[in-house]
């Protein structure tokens, strides 16, 4: 950031795509300066800005990784947090909740916000969201190792987020937003108690505001959309922005009603779902679904062995058959639907203990797909 801005800047943006700071001083963000409609050109975009970060990178000796998690990075010795503008936020999180740890400081997710307009279109988008978020992990996860270990849950990113915050359990509650349907009850049943707790820690104020909600989608009034969190990070923009369009085209789906009514998605409580997105973290795309309701908010009957990840099968040759995919969207999504999340490819190639030369081999490689926009097989 002080590179392209002569000074240490938060945000630097140039054309659509802009860059920011994060928690971290080992990550940046790279995010949209606003919302987009053309995929195929946001994804040449952001491969731009990644090479142009890897050549002042490389004037250190560095270069970006992609996933979301470092394999070894202690984040207990090797944490630095921002410490320039708008540091009180995290200093506060940290005097809080102690950012050091594998949730906190290592980590990088994907944020997708989704618009609404008035309390009816929340309704139905956060109905919608609410049912299709303990899939994501079936598709997304990158995150099975860090300490140089295989963890054993494929998504270790998510299963440490789901306790960050366990000081205050009310600000993450149990990932998997309630089922309040209109902003008058989310502001009642999910952001006044979670700013009622944690008051007692932050007299100042610092952190009571929407982006404090740590839920898997949380709601943003402030520029009303409902930003999804529980997205790892994938190897290269490309991989990145095909599962955005999934997603996408998944709830535009949802919410007009293709596989499953708007009534159907409300009645799910918090707990099926989040038994569910608690199987997804650990096993991906394996995760059996259990619950014939389930399976028929997708326009599914219930089938022996029916996983998370033939789910997305299914969806995904639904969609398509419609146009609803852009073409540069298909391929990379063939590769996760057909050989398994990031997570689980990292795991074939690297086996259940590997040394550090070979995790070192397989991260650079990951760099290396990063770099060129291409996927890891």
């Amino acid at each position: 950031l002080r590179a392209v801005t002569g000074s240490y800047q938060t945000d630097y943006e140039q054309g659509d795509i802009c860059w920011s700071n994060e928690l971290a001083l080992h990550v940046i963000e790279l995010k949209t300066c606003g919302p987009v409609e053309d995929l195929a050109a946001t994804v040449s975009r952001f491969q731009r800005d990644v090479a142009r970060i890897n050549g002042i990178l490389a004037q250190a000796g560095a270069m970006l990784m992609p996933t979301g998690a470092h394999p070894w990075m202690d984040p207990f010795r090797e944490t630095r947090l921002w410490p320039h503008a708008h540091n009180a936020i995290y200093e506060a999180y940290n005097r809080i909740f102690d950012c050091r740890g594998h949730g906190w400081s290592n980590l990088q997710s994907v944020h997708l916000n989704f618009p609404f307009a008035g309390n009816e279109e929340f309704g139905e988008l956060h109905a919608a969201i609410r049912v299709l978020l303990p899939l994501l992990p079936a598709l997304a996860a990158s995150t099975p190792m860090v300490d140089l270990q295989i963890k054993g849950p494929l998504d270790y990113r998510l299963e440490v987020y789901k306790t960050n915050s366990q000081r205050i359990p009310s600000v993450t509650g149990r990932v998997v937003p309630e089922p309040v349907f209109t902003r008058e009850e989310y502001e009642r049943h999910i952001l006044a108690p979670m700013y009622r707790d944690i008051a007692p820690y932050d007299p100042e104020g610092i952190l009571q505001d929407e982006w404090l909600n740590a839920r898997g989608a949380i709601a943003r009034f402030d520029r009303s959309t409902i930003e999804i969190r529980v997205i790892d990070v994938q190897e290269c923009p490309l991989a990145d922005l095909a599962l955005a369009a999934l997603v996408f085209q998944t709830l535009k789906g949802l919410v007009d009603n293709r596989w499953s009514s708007t009534a159907a998605q409300q009645r799910w409580g918090v707990e099926p779902l989040a038994r569910l997105l608690d199987r997804t973290i650990q096993l991906a795309e394996g995760a059996e679904i259990e619950d014939p309701a389930y399976a028929a908010l997708f326009g599914l009957e219930m089938e022996k062995g029916l996983t998370a990840g033939r789910i997305w099968r299914r969806v995904f040759e639904d969609l398509k058959k419609t146009g609803a995919i852009e073409p540069v969207c298909r391929q990379p999504l063939e590769v996760v639907l057909n050989h398994g999340s990031l997570a689980s490819r990292l795991v074939k190639r690297l086996g259940p203990e590997p040394a550090k030369p070979a995790v070192a081999e397989v991260y650079l490689e990951l760099c290396a797909c990063l770099a060129e926009g291409r996927l890891f097989r």
